[in-house]
């Protein structure tokens, strides 16, 4: 029996008709899995089941009931809790603050603290999540704190939860952890709406699917029995994608980036790598393996307590951004929202703030050249907008990961490409392009460096693969060296490390 329906749901936004009358229905106790290429409509469906947006046609019913919602919060006493994948935390307060926001527990005015964080604790403990209540969450990793938002569905008593790309940040163990809890909320009745563009999630957990193409909906499936992948990546596309990596080899070059005994706050333990032109080196390791620690001390963004960085043999200044571009080192942080956009900017603004020195002198912004260079990024990465003037907090995670990588393609003289996490809540669609991109770049003798958590990605697009555990560069493999086991057994701390590094 349906428990929620969507019904001819139509939004449009100024050029743009981002959903086209969506109609589905998902029974009690069922996870539902919600598919589609960035752009195709999933989050403005999400914003509107959480109240953040309202339909301009159409309508939302749970257990019968038309759903009017004036505010998120409104859907959340209605017992709709969405998780985004741009986490809602507030960073100074702690863990149990965090899941008691709005409604923390008082005896006479004043806030109980020893029963929050006694209530937390046992209901972290009953979910499987090892956090301390009392950490401040600026403390925690991405992934902690993506664990941290997911508690707060677990801990309160909602009949909708909304998962948005939940597992984007989590490790394999973490991951399993939330499986584990998605099976139980199933099992006590709840709506599940799983948004995923991983595959292997979608068939292990879901009991049925929807997918929709250009805000309209392009299948559903009542079961995913006899349903294929094939199948489900050509209904998000709009076509077959036989070879979603399309590695093609090149001639490596001379070294271009050379890092020597580089150690900083969070890497005390002094690494050693270089990255020689035309060639794409992957960084993996599990979540706190150090990965993405060791490219931030690389580009400048943290102090380095030892080491040199150098550039075609030119040292470059240790603790400086504005140096490490130019230089001709750039970085697409893993951090999408908090060190890639510029909020509340254009998607002009942001593909031309950092390039836009170099065709305005004396400050005076030569806004035709600006034009000219948004316009062509947008075309080139196929950024989905109606508009170069559209602010970015409005386009899809995907579509921002392509403003940033179109800010460092505008950037003059750029030698090496560090991309953390490059396709972090992207559709399949989209990785081909991004790494499309990425060959062109190598070929024209750009280094690449790709750090990812995923194991298929570096495997499928890099030359050879650098794997950290525990703050250290564990192993290197060239591409002929390549063995998933052998990978996993040295990003593992438990797992006696190869010492010879591959080059």
């Amino acid at each position: 029996m349906s428990f929620l329906q969507f019904s001819n749901l139509t939004k449009t936004y100024p050029g743009v008709k981002a959903l086209s009358g969506i109609s589905f229905d998902v029974r009690k106790g069922a996870v539902h899995g919600l598919m589609g290429e960035n752009g195709a409509g999933k989050s403005t469906l999400i914003r509107i089941l959480s109240g953040d947006q309202h339909a301009n046609e159409g309508e939302i019913r749970i257990d019968g009931d038309v759903q009017a919602y004036g505010s998120s919060r409104d859907a959340f006493e209605h017992g709709v809790i969405v998780i985004h994948q741009e986490l809602q935390l507030v960073p100074e307060l702690t863990v149990a603050e965090n899941l008691y926001l709005g409604r923390f527990p008082a005896r006479a005015g004043v806030v109980a603290s020893a029963k929050m964080f006694a209530d937390v604790t046992e209901k972290l403990k009953i979910a499987g999540i090892d956090i301390d209540p009392r950490r401040k969450v600026k403390t925690l990793s991405i992934g902690e704190r993506q664990m941290v938002e997911i508690a707060k569905a677990v801990m309160l008593d909602a009949r909708v939860i909304a998962l948005d790309e939940p597992t984007s940040s989590l490790s394999s163990r973490e991951s399993e952890i939330l499986f584990t809890l998605i099976d139980r909320l199933r099992a006590e009745g709840k709506v599940i709406l799983y948004v995923s563009h991983r595959l292997d999630e979608v068939f292990r957990l879901c009991d049925s699917l929807t997918v929709l193409r250009d805000g309209k909906l392009a299948a559903h499936h009542e079961t995913l029995q006899g349903v294929t992948r094939d199948q489900i990546v050509a209904e998000m596309v709009g076509r077959e994608i036989n070879d979603i990596w399309g590695w093609r080899g090149r001639e490596a070059g001379a070294v271009r980036l050379k890092v020597e005994n580089v150690s900083g706050e969070r890497l005390p333990e002094p690494a050693s790598f270089d990255v020689r032109a035309g060639e794409i080196v992957g960084f993996f390791g599990l979540i706190g393996a150090g990965r993405s620690e060791l490219m931030r001390l690389v580009f400048g963004a943290d102090p380095q307590f030892s080491g040199v960085t150098s550039i075609d043999g030119v040292q470059v200044k240790a603790g400086s951004p504005r140096q490490a571009i130019r230089s001709g080192i750039v970085l697409c942080s893993e951090d999408r929202k908090h060190d890639g956009i510029l909020q509340g900017r254009s998607i002009e603004e942001n593909i031309n703030v950092s390039s836009r020195r170099h065709y305005s002198p004396f400050g005076l912004l030569d806004r035709k050249r600006e034009v000219e260079v948004a316009e062509t990024f947008i075309k080139r990465l196929k950024v989905r907008t109606p508009s170069r003037k559209q602010d970015i907090v409005n386009l899809s995670g995907g579509n921002q990961q392509k403003v940033i990588l179109g800010r460092w393609l505008a950037e003059q003289g750029v030698k090496i490409l560090i991309v953390d996490e490059p396709t972090r809540g992207i559709d399949v669609g989209a990785k081909s392009e991004i790494y499309e991109i990425l060959y062109e770049l190598a070929e024209s003798g750009m280094g690449i460096v790709v750090v990812s958590s995923e194991l298929p990605e570096v495997m499928g697009i890099c030359d050879r693969i650098l794997v950290m555990c525990a703050g250290k560069i564990a192993a290197g493999l060239n591409r002929a060296q390549f063995e998933e086991n052998a990978i996993l057994a040295a990003a593992l701390p438990d797992v006696k490390q190869p010492t010879e590094i591959a080059y």
